[in-house]
């Protein structure tokens, strides 16, 4: 009886000790930006040595963004700005594929963001190893006016 007096408590101890323990969060997939790859001594088997390009880089993106994308007239009377992110692969050979909205701004212009998507040209793919593969990335498509389109600048090299 003495012994089990003091099991009691331990076993309490540990059973709420075990409740409060937080669940580690979900894996977010790894969201590459230029200027920040860099050459690892480990590197986990799926991430890329080189990140995917846009054929002409980040300007040239922006300036496909200007061309291509219909401001949706529902989107122009509310006076709607902002960024639709697209979650899509790079395939190995350049591809985008599996495109779905990530962040919404409305229902207009996440189906305009996905047509535009789909008439991108073929991007220059990831590299591991000299190797091309196949990588997740997020691509934000800019509504509004054009004072709203950021372009990403890497970082500025001295000689």
């Amino acid at each position: 009886m003495k012994h089990l007096f003091f099991i009691c408590p331990l076993l309490l101890v540990g059973i709420m000790v075990q409740a409060q323990t937080p669940t580690p969060p979900a894996k977010q997939p790894v969201e590459l930006r230029a200027g920040r790859m860099q050459a690892q001594r480990n590197p986990a088997a799926n991430r890329p040595d080189v990140a995917p390009q846009f054929p002409g880089g980040a300007e040239a993106m922006s300036t496909f963004f200007q061309q291509q994308v219909k401001y949706p007239e529902a989107a122009r009377v509310s006076n709607m700005a902002g960024d639709v992110v697209v979650q899509a692969t790079i395939a190995a050979d350049g591809k985008l594929q599996n495109p779905t909205v990530v962040q919404s701004l409305s229902p207009a212009c996440d189906a305009e963001a996905l047509r535009v998507l789909a008439l991108m040209p073929a991007w220059k793919p990831a590299t591991r190893k000299g190797q091309p593969v196949a990588v997740l990335v997020r691509v934000p498509v800019p509504f509004g006016n054009s004072k709203n389109l950021k372009v990403e600048q890497g970082k500025p090299k001295f000689e």
